[in-house]
């Protein structure tokens, strides 16, 4: 629905608007405005005037990023050079913002609001990579002020928040969560979880099977990543038949053109099958769902909280999780200091092409070879590629239909989708291989190192919103769903304070925990001191990939595979005990070459996460956080 909106400028705007039979108009003296109760979300467009400026050029947009004009071969959300009458549609921007600030300013009781946590539409320009590739894209991105800080927002994709917005709303053909599942009640539940990902699913699922009263809510959209997996793992949790396709090894290239098998068989999850499983479990079970945003969690009391929705419901329960992401600040509390927030980032494409010079049967798990020295041409990207290295992961569907993905393990700074998908197609052309039709592009952002949350705060957190995202890997989607039911059976047992038997007869009552207390243990079994060592370990690989350059990197993980078996799985499933990373380490340095020997040392000695390893190693109470650190490279 268009609604006029006329103010003191030299050109009108529209305010286009999702219709709520929840919203209510506002008027003030600057101008009148609707939007949907609790939330506000709203888009400003300014028309196109005289001067000819192109709708989809420009994208119609109000709310001005970052005034780039990038038109090259990746990804912006750019405005290009403005003209006049776009000048002059900024000007109504401001004036628009004024007229939102009347609007809080104005509206009382409660009853309809418009929050600072509105959404505004960017338009995404890309370069068209084949013919069937679409050129730009509108997407909604919540704005700056939604989140809680820098670090938060930084999380959510900072600069690159629309990418990542885009990549989450891909309309893919999934069920919907809210045919699958029972409508939410009005009752006291034990547990809300809220985020719909893989994490809030499985939780929720698993919470279920324990006998706990379950409540789900969350936006209703699809998996949308791509997830690749280790074959073993995914049938160890009975999702084998999740997987869509399956390779029966896996390749690793550093310098040489031959290979380096490691043995491990290799899956592709289908999104579609894993979304109607998980939500298959938690239908089995008895959760409830609510389609709805979540704006704020009450302060917890003795009772429990409650989760208040952007849609106006209240929701309350003895405990509540967040499991909505890394970017949780408004919810959730974290412990201060640490290094910053540290992105994995990687650009994917699932392309047809005309020579993938491969055996279909293996994919490509990790190609650092310099393909920017196969070219007859310099390459204006080769020096910085050597200091900050990205590789090739490639999962072949057929002969000529494969996914490619460039992916920068780490860096600081996040390395851009633009530089990545520049990498990309530069390799692919050094290689021979020519896109003839692409059927979907990703951008895949996963912060890595984040701090820990508050473990002592009475709501909890899981997934990437607890940092269970492994730090030296980017993995988290199969570590959180193993450890959903571990988790689900914590929070249980931490909620019930036992039975109570009468004379012997199974007649019995049931007691609950203060849900502080209960918070607590449940706390405890996510984050015991023991995870905490192995996470400091986790912490000083990250850092020191960090300082990695391609030659560094290359025998880092020529080092890696050459471990048994057992260490190098362990280490990336983080299965490993602290006990075992220290022979892990011990194995590492023995069949190291020397100049990898040299670089461990020092960074034991003079980084800081080496001295935040041997800290917590050793139990020294009230170890801080990894300082702040600055940028690497």
């Amino acid at each position: 629905m268009l609604v006029e909106l006329s103010v003191n400028m030299s050109t009108s705007c529209s305010l286009e608007r999702v219709f709520s039979p929840r919203s209510s108009p506002f008027s003030s003296s600057k101008g009148t405005i609707t939007w949907i109760d609790g939330r506000g979300l709203i888009v400003c467009r300014g028309k196109e005037e005289q001067s000819g400026c192109s709708a989809a050029k420009h994208g119609n947009n109000l709310r001005h990023v970052k005034e780039t004009g990038s038109t090259d071969c990746s990804t912006s959300a750019a405005t290009g050079s403005l003209p006049h009458s776009w000048k002059s549609s900024c000007k109504a921007a401001a004036s628009f913002k004024s007229l939102l600030m009347t609007a809080q300013e104005e509206t009382v009781g409660g009853i309809a609001r418009l929050n600072r946590s509105s959404y505004v539409r960017r338009t995404v320009q890309r370069r068209c990579v084949s013919p069937s590739t679409p050129v730009v894209t509108n997407v909604l991105v919540p704005s700056r002020e939604q989140f809680a800080d820098e670090t938060d927002y930084m999380k959510a994709g900072g600069e690159f928040i629309d990418l990542v917005q885009l990549q989450a709303k891909k309309p893919l053909q999934q069920a919907k969560i809210a045919e699958k599942l029972k409508p939410l009640s009005n009752e006291l539940f034990d547990l809300v979880v809220i985020g719909c990902g893989p994490a809030g699913v499985s939780l929720a699922a698993e919470a279920a099977k324990q006998g706990l009263n379950v409540g789900l809510v969350g936006p209703d959209l699809p998996f949308t990543n791509n997830y690749g997996v280790w074959e073993d793992e995914f049938a160890a949790l009975g999702l084998e038949n999740c997987i869509e396709q399956t390779w029966k090894d896996s390749a690793m290239y550093f310098e040489s053109d031959t290979p380096l098998l490691i043995g491990r068989a290799y899956g592709r999850v289908d999104r579609h099958l894993l979304h109607e499983e998980l939500l298959k479990r938690c239908a089995d079970g008895g959760v409830q769902y609510l389609d709805t945003e979540v704006e704020r969690i009450s302060d917890a009391d003795e009772n429990g909280s409650t989760v208040m929705c952007s849609n106006g419901a209240m929701i309350r329960c003895r405990l509540v999780t967040v499991a909505s992401g890394a970017a949780a600040g408004r919810f959730l509390e974290y412990e201060p200091g640490g290094p910053g927030t540290t992105v994995q980032t990687a650009y994917g494409m699932e392309v047809e092409c005309d020579n993938f010079n491969c055996d279909p049967e293996i994919m490509i798990f990790m190609d650092y070879r310099d393909y920017q020295s196969w070219g007859t041409e310099p390459c204006p990207d080769s020096e910085e590629f050597k200091n900050v290295p990205s590789f090739l992961y490639a999962m072949p569907v057929s002969k000529t239909r494969v996914f490619f993905e460039e992916t920068c393990l780490a860096a600081r700074p996040t390395m851009s989708f633009n530089l990545l998908k520049e990498r990309l197609l530069i390799r692919l052309k050094a290689m021979g291989i020519k896109v003839l039709h692409m059927y979907e592009e990703e951008w895949s952002y996963i912060p890595v190192g984040a701090t820990l949350p508050d473990t002592t705060q009475q709501h909890l957190g899981f997934g990437a919103a607890a940092s269970m995202v492994h730090p030296a890997t980017g993995y988290s989607v199969v570590r959180s769903l193993s450890e959903a039911p571990h988790y689900a059976a914590a929070i249980a047992s931490a909620l019930r304070s036992g039975t109570k038997n009468f004379n012997g007869y199974s007649l019995s009552s049931q007691s609950w925990k203060q849900p502080k207390a209960a918070a607590l243990e449940a706390w405890n079994a996510l984050w015991p001191m023991e995870r905490k060592r192995q996470r400091a370990f986790f912490l000083f690989g990250l850092e020191l990939i960090l300082q990695l350059d391609l030659t560094g990197i290359r025998e880092f993980f020529g080092t890696f595979f050459e471990l048994p078996d057992w260490l190098w799985k362990g280490f990336l499933a983080a299965k490993l005990s602290s006990l075992d990373l220290v022979t892990f380490a011990l194995f590492t340095f023995m069949v190291a070459p020397n100049s990898l020997r040299y670089r461990l040392v020092k960074h034991l000695m003079s980084d800081p996460s080496g001295l935040y390893l041997i800290r917590t190693y050793i139990g020294l109470k009230g170890s801080p956080e990894l300082p702040a650190s600055k940028e690497t490279r």
